[in-house]
């Protein structure tokens, strides 16, 4: 199987079209570093990973383009609090550990856990899924 590394310009550029996406030399850089493994990033993390050799993506080109990728089903996004959006390469149905202390966001298997007791839904509405995120922080005997 092929690293993130491993995969052309014109191979992003090509899965970028497919999804509808125009591949822009900016996209394809971010698609780099988000697609073919799994990772959890913020918009921030993004924006200083593509920048590090020197700036070649403004902050508003990597919030945009991971909005167009989120939309188009390529990462999802994880709203951990209303100031803090994660966004996750793995686009599978999972749930997430979030360790409060660290900031780091781990993923949990869906089959591992199960979700009962839904409320009734507002008529005329459907699930569309369930996401959770379970809240971590050390316990009173780790940090002792």
């Amino acid at each position: 199987m092929k690293s993130y590394q491993d995969h052309t310009s014109q191979e992003l550029a090509d899965l970028l079209r497919d999804r509808g996406i125009n591949p822009t030399a900016q996209r394809v850089e971010i698609a780099r570093l988000l697609l073919y493994r799994r990772i959890h990033l913020t918009a921030e993390d993004v924006f200083r990973i593509v920048n590090r050799d020197g700036p070649h993506v403004s902050k508003a080109t990597v919030y945009n383009t991971l909005g167009v990728f989120a939309e188009k089903g390529l990462i999802r996004e994880v709203v951990i609090d209303p100031t803090r959006v994660v966004y996750d390469s793995n686009t599978v149905p999972h749930h997430h550990f979030y360790n409060v202390e660290t900031g780091e966001l781990f993923d949990i298997e869906e089959h591992t856990m199960s979700v009962a007791g839904l409320p009734p839904l507002p008529q005329g509405t459907e699930v569309e899924g369930v996401e959770v995120i379970v809240r971590l922080r050390p316990s009173a005997d780790a940090v002792a």
